[in-house]
């Protein structure tokens, strides 16, 4: 039986996918793992049974990567389960950054008792005159499944996209449009675009890559959308990019407290994830990699260890989180054929500075083989796994 810990609520269309093999729960204190949206658990204790984390998300921010991967802990998340619904929400940016939408609306909502609204309207109205879209250039900083997608919208919309991200996944680059100019560098972008979109992960490389020097490079009149993560903007300096003209309008789905208020700023309270569809699918992809690791140990969507997946094909399959150094697959056969093992299958995969190793057998393992495997030096875990998932 498997323990699955809950820490915010996930969606049942995920939860129902479990079956009467798992128990869920909030309160388990010896999970085997552990299922969340945005809950932060850096400070959190882990017990030796915890075996994976799954994130009904993207962000991983809330999560401690580096202190799993060092227990040996499998850390999930769900890429591209909820790209459709933040990729409308930014396009409602877009509209929102050019067309004075929300500028229109709260000025109607102070006509109430306006008598005469309908001809005070045609009056008004030149006032909340925008631009459209068409043929207008966005920059995409940022080509994962949210920002290709987002891309690929553009096109049909008539817009030039230009495309930055020198670490575009093969997936990502069939899936995005061969209209997309592809930039090698971002002051390319920021030298012909009339908007900006972020879509990349908040790390120490990407914090505030908008500050004040890329501001200054940037096309007067620039629109700015961020509906990627807070930290990516430099507050104090879009301020200024603001107040100087540079750029025009700045709508994020991050709330600063600073930015509140502030003209030409457009902020709504995180929404990019938050639709039905959108938590169903990101639950249900979550539990499904659970489902998947903690009976068979396939490796899908990780964060800290690299794809690792095949059927099982042997009565026993072993599976080792490890450093990626030299000579481990050696002294992990070594330590098997000494007790006269033979392996039916394998397959290794590493990730930086971790790998993971599985290999199938034909026949069971004692305890002895499983702790000279255990003791080799480097290996962080070992789990076995059988045909039948007892």
């Amino acid at each position: 039986m498997y323990k699955i810990k809950i820490l915010n609520n996930i969606s049942k269309v995920g939860l129902n996918r479990f079956t009467d093999r798992y128990q869920i729960a909030k309160d388990f204190t010896d999970e085997d793992a552990i299922l969340l949206r945005s809950e932060n658990i850096h400070e959190y204790k882990f017990n030796e049974n915890l075996k994976s984390i799954a994130r009904a998300g993207a962000g991983i921010n809330n999560i401690p990567v580096d202190k799993c991967s060092e227990k040996g802990i499998v850390v999930f998340n769900t890429p591209g389960a909820n790209a459709n619904a933040v990729k409308e929400l930014v396009f409602a940016g877009l509209l929102l950054g050019s067309r004075k939408i929300y500028e229109g609306m709260q000025w109607v909502q102070t006509q109430k008792d306006n008598d005469n609204i309908a001809k005070d309207t045609e009056k008004q109205k030149k006032l909340y005159s925008g631009n459209e879209l068409l043929h207008k250039n966005l920059g995409i900083i940022g080509l994962g499944s949210i920002g290709v997608q987002v891309a690929n919208l553009a096109i049909d919309f008539g817009m030039n996209v230009y495309g930055y991200d020198p670490f575009i996944s093969l997936a990502n680059a069939w899936n995005l449009s061969r209209n997309v100019h592809h930039s090698d560098t971002i002051d390319e972008i920021l030298k012909n675009c009339d908007f900006i979109s972020l879509h990349i992960p908040l790390n120490d490389k990407t914090k505030h890559i908008i500050n004040a020097d890329v501001i200054s490079k940037m096309k007067p009149n620039m629109k700015v959308l961020n509906f990627s993560r807070d930290g990516l903007v430099d507050t104090d300096a879009l301020l200024k990019g603001i107040e100087s003209g540079i750029i025009s309008k700045y709508i994020t789905d991050f709330p600063v407290q600073k930015l509140i208020g502030q003209e030409n700023v457009l902020i709504l309270p995180h929404l990019g994830a938050s639709t039905a569809e959108s938590e169903d699918n990101c639950a249900y992809l979550a539990v499904k990699q659970t489902m998947d690791y903690l009976e068979r140990g396939n490796i899908t969507n990780s964060v800290n260890l690299p794809d690792c997946s095949m059927d099982i094909n042997g009565h026993v399959r072993i599976c080792c989180i490890h450093k990626n150094v030299p000579k481990m697959l050696t002294q992990i056969s070594d330590a098997l054929s000494a007790s006269n093992v033979n392996i039916e299958n394998l397959m290794n995969k590493s990730k930086k500075e971790l790998a993971y190793t599985m290999v199938d057998i034909a026949e069971k393992v004692n305890d002895e083989i499983l702790n000279k495997i255990k003791q080799i030096p480097g290996m962080i875990r070992v789990c076995t796994y059988n045909d039948n998932n007892d």
